[in-house]
């Protein structure tokens, strides 16, 4: 299928999208938004991304940022592994890059919470070297069009989509070449539904000609979530409470919340004040807050502080603080 870049390259120019940091170079930028877009929608994306890039508009002003800031900037957003990632990373361009962007595809592949998919893109878009991205939807389009009938779970599906990827990605235009293919795969090669009637390949996509458009990618079945019940308390003592750090190698490490206990069940002999969900990407956590006036706070262990109730919002907080206090107010 030698004018596969051909076709996509000339869809896109009719139908890409307007996006903040379409046509950007600056490989900074270019890697913000590529990290934001991880296990974001474009939609949600699109606002945290000029939020982030006013408040560090360089790698220099996101080496030199508090990481609470940087957290906090990042609040909402989820998968905060990204953010302290980042951060560090940034912090190693300017150790050891000298503040300045590496330009080779195996020195940005080296760096913290880069991999292939993202390096490719960056290599690709900021210094126009010729390496596939291959993500989500570039499997999806790959898999149907060219007929990848593998099991897309598998790393050997995953590199065989890549090496046909870099027999058709366009060496003049790597970077319009994988920015197509994303939008192609956002927009025309849906998951549910894609229009085959409207798509350029019609004629010549494997999975229409047999019938498989349902079927392709082939992925094996998710394993089933693990469900979590966390009871957070929230002591009041003349407008003061006591906010605690998470630690270790759980989720949003270094996010505040309120005193935590984990139990294996949802059962609870006290009546909660707010209770919510939230479903991450292999758990889902269910949370019940419980409000308790108190005349003295109580000790405190290592991880907590006591702040004032009205200045919580100025602490990094996972988004189901942030759900409890707008029900507070």
């Amino acid at each position: 299928m030698a004018a596969f870049a051909d076709t996509l390259v000339s869809w896109y120019e009719d139908h890409k999208r307007d996006l903040p940091w379409r046509g950007e170079t600056d490989p900074y930028k270019i890697w913000v938004s590529e990290i934001i877009l991880q296990q974001t929608r474009v939609q949600q994306g699109w606002d945290y991304y000029l939020r982030f890039i006013d408040n560090f508009p360089s790698v220099k002003a996101l080496a030199e940022a508090d990481e609470e800031r940087v957290l906090k900037v990042w609040q909402g957003l989820g998968y905060y592994s990204r953010a302290r990632n980042m951060h560090a990373t940034a912090r190693e361009i300017m150790a050891v890059h000298y503040g300045q962007f590496p330009k080779e595809y195996d020195d940005i592949l080296s760096l913290k919470g880069i991999g292939k998919y993202t390096a490719a893109a960056i290599a690709s878009i900021a210094f126009h070297l010729p390496y596939p991205a291959v993500d989500g939807n570039v499997i999806r389009i790959v898999s149907r069009i060219f007929g990848v009938c593998d099991d897309v779970t598998q790393q050997s599906a995953i590199q065989k989509i890549t090496e046909i990827c870099e027999t058709q990605i366009d060496s003049d235009q790597p970077g319009v070449f994988n920015q197509a293919a994303m939008d192609f795969g956002a927009m025309q090669c849906v998951p549910r539904n894609p229009d085959c009637d409207g798509c350029p390949f019609l004629s010549s996509c494997y999975a229409h000609k047999n019938n498989l458009v349902d079927v392709l990618p082939v992925k094996k079945r998710k394993s089933e979530l693990k469900h979590r019940y966390f009871h957070y308390t929230v002591y009041l003592s003349d407008n003061q409470t006591i906010i605690e750090k998470r630690t270790g190698s759980d989720i949003w490490k270094n996010m505040y919340q309120f005193p935590l206990s984990e139990s294996a069940s949802e059962a609870s002999s006290k009546k909660s004040f707010f209770s919510t969900r939230e479903t991450l990407s292999h758990q889902v956590i269910h949370a019940a807050f419980y409000v308790k006036n108190v005349k003295k706070l109580p000790k405190l262990s290592e991880n907590q502080v006591v702040v004032c109730f009205d200045d919580i919002e100025k602490y990094p907080m996972p988004k189901i603080m942030s759900e409890f206090l707008k029900r507070v107010e």
